[in-house]
């Protein structure tokens, strides 16, 4: 029997990744990336001709597809479709005073929490819309639509003349669609924008909202975290932490969250349930800058900070290095504590760079989970580029209270994607389950000190 194939996208800040798999198996069979240009704002152009670049020869066979894309994100068009200015990205802060705005007319942060799950903050697209509205209030008139890339980028796929579409998980995301009621709060986008436009249809998690000119199925594709999510098989009782350059911690839940501290950002995921989520600025960075200090490699890094005991005999990095978002402190520095002249060798250093980064996720990951008393974590799940660091691997182990897995490295946006574009056209009611093989386990070996000094030091600091 001839097998059926799908694809799937990752369109993240700074390139476009495609797999293709055995919709069955989920076996890779090819792949392909291009990059995307630099900035925090770009023109949605820019994505389609990088996907075209990539995708080209690479989808004759393919029966249906799917986009993961960068959440957040602001992509506006007119009457006639046409694109009205350069999408602003997540990490666009322009809109960090038109946030503030946003949550004092609502009346507070509690009331954000209630209504959409999060505070917003500026990477969220309600508040790129206040932006818009009060700074360029010409191209804001001219608005009749938006959406997210993800969205923008599968109403590529299906053709301009067609509805677009989105789904819970990236909604979510946006600020003015609710976890709680699975709706718009067209409300609150009209006290964002001071008018009323069109919002993208939010299509069941294994719809097919349509087909390509070439026959091939499209899914709704989803946001980037949620179909890492998927793309991991996660489940309630795991806990995903991902090292890229900057670092989330996040869970999968059966209930939606509302956290008016700002810290958990409750999302919705991918499938029908919910997917706490916290951000911090620092993670692979850390790492990076670390070696650069020492003049080291990235190996030899790793190799000093194994060779440290655990606690780096009292010295503690508070990892701040370009201020950070979870804790809430934008215009923070690192800052490095306890230093005497017996623990200051470049083995303690480079353990506590390594340990001060997970510490920081750690905490986070802690918070959402306590946020929810019935959800016990069974395990964490350590993917980016940074866990593939024996140092990271092994240290990790000492910080959280649960078993570690690393799983094999892999494009888990796209796979993700990918498994929610064999769902769409199996129609079966769960994703098809693929197995993923070969991931390193490192059983827990938890070193309450190691926390419980990196939380005196932060406290002195900035308690």
């Amino acid at each position: 029997m001839t097998r059926k194939l799908v694809a799937g996208v990752d369109s993240s800040t700074q390139s476009v990744k495609i797999v293709v798999k055995d919709s069955e198996t989920g076996e890779l069979v090819r792949e392909a990336r291009a990059p995307h240009p630099d900035g925090t704002e770009v023109s949605p152009s820019k994505w389609w001709q990088a996907f075209s670049s990539a995708s080209d020869g690479l989808l004759e066979d393919v029966s249906a597809i799917a986009i993961g894309g960068q959440q957040h994100g602001m992509v506006v068009i007119d009457e006639n479709k046409e694109v009205v200015r350069d999408a602003l990205l997540w990490n666009d802060t322009r809109s960090a005073d038109a946030a503030t705005e946003l949550v004092n007319e609502l009346g507070g942060a509690q009331l954000w929490a209630d209504a959409i799950g999060s505070v917003p903050v500026a990477s969220f697209t309600i508040t790129k819309l206040r932006w818009l509205a009060n700074k360029e209030p010409a191209n804001a008139a001219k608005v009749n639509g938006v959406m997210l890339p993800h969205d923008w980028l599968t109403w590529q796929l299906l053709g301009t003349d067609k509805e677009f579409v989105t789904d819970r998980g990236d909604a979510s995301g946006t600020g003015y669609w609710s976890p709680f009621t699975n709706e718009y709060r067209k409300d609150l986008l009209k006290l964002a924008f001071g008018k009323e436009i069109t919002v993208p249809r939010v299509a069941k998690p294994n719809e097919i909202v349509g087909e390509t000119k070439s026959g091939m199925l499209v899914a709704p594709g989803t946001g980037d975290n949620m179909a890492a999510a998927l793309g991991l098989n996660a489940t309630p009782g795991d806990i995903v932490i991902s090292l890229g350059t900057s670092g989330t911690a996040y869970t999968v839940a059966s209930k939606p969250t509302n956290d008016a501290s700002g810290i958990i950002a409750g999302f919705a995921d991918a499938t029908g349930n919910y997917l706490p989520l916290a951000c911090t600025l620092n993670a692979a960075r850390v790492i990076n800058a670390g070696a650069t200090t020492l003049n080291v490699s990235l190996d030899d890094f790793a190799q000093l900070a194994l060779s440290a005991k655990p606690g780096a005999e009292g010295l503690v990095l508070l990892p701040f290095l370009d201020g950070e978002r979870t804790p809430n402190l934008p215009n923070a520095n690192g800052s490095l504590h306890g230093l005497t002249r017996t623990n200051m060798t470049p083995a303690n250093f480079a353990r506590a760079c390594i340990e001060g980064m997970l510490c920081g996720l750690a905490e986070a990951s802690e918070f959402i989970t306590n946020f929810d008393k019935e959800q016990k974590p069974k395990r964490v799940l350590l993917i980016g580029g940074a866990a593939a660091s024996k140092a990271v691997q092994e240290i990790s182990a000492t910080l959280f209270q649960v078993p570690v897995h690393i799983p094999p490295a892999a494009e888990y946006v796209a796979d993700g994607a990918a498994r929610q574009a064999a769902w769409a056209l199996s129609q079966n009611p769960n994703p098809p389950e693929w197995n993923l093989a070969g991931s390193i386990v490192k059983e827990a070996k938890y070193q309450e000190s190691v926390r419980n000094r990196y939380r005196e030091v932060f406290n002195s600091v900035f308690v």
